[in-house]
């Protein structure tokens, strides 16, 4: 099938279904489009026993796009990029320890959980998964997908603080985790082919190479990104020079073998810092980029969420399965919570944690496209069915369930009268 034509049916349903949310639904557009798409591909199932021809059309072109390429090749740079652009630059260097600790420490505490509780728990059901096949799983669901996590936090009215570490903490561990995936990946490659690793030195330097690397990668360009706006005044131009800093950034960075995703967020960060931007774009210059970003981020969300929902289709949903998914939602969750206990304990006093700060970042750290493109990654001798059913469940409930209630559940643990507070206050 023809790539435009493919585009086009995607723009047009991204549109009709945020139609169809703002004027019924009214839910936050992530939400509301992924649940729309949801509806609309169970009536897809459904209209088979009348006529099987418009399912077999929609199985067809969801089987020819490439979930994984198109999101982490392709729009993941430029949706980091403009949440990152927008994330109060100096909020985030108050919380760069915690949020340090959450993507790091807490990423590979809460793989090695996931994988344990998955191990037994796949076990138990019936489906004998090697350990380090149920870490892949573990390492591909534990990263909070910044992209869900940016849309749905802005609109929940949780204080400025704790959306802080929420949202910093998912633009640098969605890097992380893919770094954390792949390494996995290669070991559990290198034991399926009998020959080993290649050495846990070796993986070591090249984890440190592709996280260490992309963030100092990513202050090179964003700083001669900052440089190169600073030098001119026109919007025009200045606008494609961001654009430029993203899709040659990105390129650059996988051909230097450096995390892309990382590079891309900390480029953002710098662009869009308030003391620099201040020096460097007009007045009309940060309202046209600024705008710009916003638009892009718009539309690439839709088309994610729809894309979401549609990849429903090529779901195998046994009932072990869906069983698997259903304990593994809050399993998940668990393993969260044990993840940030201590990074919690250590940074609360020192900067005056909100109460209830480890219910409300595990309740609020949620998974989204990132997961189900890892997944999707994984060959078949890796158990890709049973994980990839098991990895959508958790999206799912992660984005409608948690996505829904977070705002209401952080005013029931906090209070309305904190939570007013310190959402005018910042603190």
């Amino acid at each position: 099938m023809d790539l435009f034509v493919i585009a086009s049916i995607l723009i047009v349903l991204s549109a009709l279904f945020g139609y169809i949310n703002i004027r019924v639904l009214k839910l936050p557009n992530t939400i509301g489009l992924m649940i729309i798409a949801i509806v609309f591909t169970l009536g897809l199932f459904l209209s088979k026993s009348i006529n099987p021809a418009l399912l077999e059309f929609a199985e067809r072109l969801i089987g020819e796009i490439d979930f994984k390429t198109v999101l982490l090749d392709v729009m993941l740079g430029f949706l980091l990029f403009a949440g990152a652009l927008h994330t109060n630059f100096d909020q985030l260097k108050v919380q760069r320890w915690p949020v340090l600790v959450f993507a790091t420490v807490g990423v590979l505490s809460s793989t090695f959980l996931v994988g344990i509780f998955s191990f037994y728990t796949f076990g138990f059901l019936g489906y004998p998964v090697q350990f380090i096949h149920c870490l892949l799983f573990g390492a591909l669901i534990t990263p909070t997908d910044p992209i869900a996590v940016l849309g749905i936090m802005k609109k929940a009215g949780v204080p400025k603080k704790l959306e802080t570490k929420i949202v910093g903490e998912s633009l640098f561990n969605d890097g992380v985790g893919v770094v954390v995936f792949l390494t996995i990946m290669s070991i559990a490659g290198g034991s399926a082919s009998g020959h080993g690793s290649g050495g846990i030195n070796d993986i070591l330097i090249l984890f440190g190479q592709e996280v260490f690397g992309g963030i100092i990668f990513g202050g090179i360009i964003g700083y001669a990104t900052y440089r190169l706006m600073k030098s001119i005044d026109d919007y025009e131009i200045e606008v494609m020079i961001t654009l430029a800093c993203v899709m040659g950034g990105y390129v650059l960075a996988h051909y230097l073998h450096l995390s892309a995703p990382l590079a891309i967020v900390v480029a953002g960060l710098i662009v869009g810092h308030d003391t620099l931007r201040d020096t460097s774009m007009s007045h009309i210059t940060e309202e046209f980029v600024d705008k710009f970003w916003e638009l892009v981020d718009i539309l690439l969300n839709a088309l994610l969420f729809v894309l979401i929902g549609l990849e429903l289709l090529i779901v195998n949903f046994e009932n072990g399965f869906i069983l698997a998914g259903v304990i593994m939602i809050f399993l998940v969750l668990l393993a969260r919570f044990l993840s940030l206990i201590i990074p919690v304990k250590i940074f609360s006093k020192r900067l005056e944690f909100l109460p209830h700060t480890s219910k409300l970042m595990t309740w609020g750290g949620l998974r989204g496209g990132i997961s189900i493109a890892l997944a999707l990654s994984l060959p078949e001798e890796m158990n890709r069915e049973l994980i990839l059913s098991v990895t959508y469940i958790v999206v799912v409930f992660s984005i409608v369930v948690q996505g829904l209630t977070i705002g209401r559940i952080a005013i029931r643990l906090i209070g309305k009268d904190m939570m007013q507070k310190t959402s005018n206050t910042g603190h």
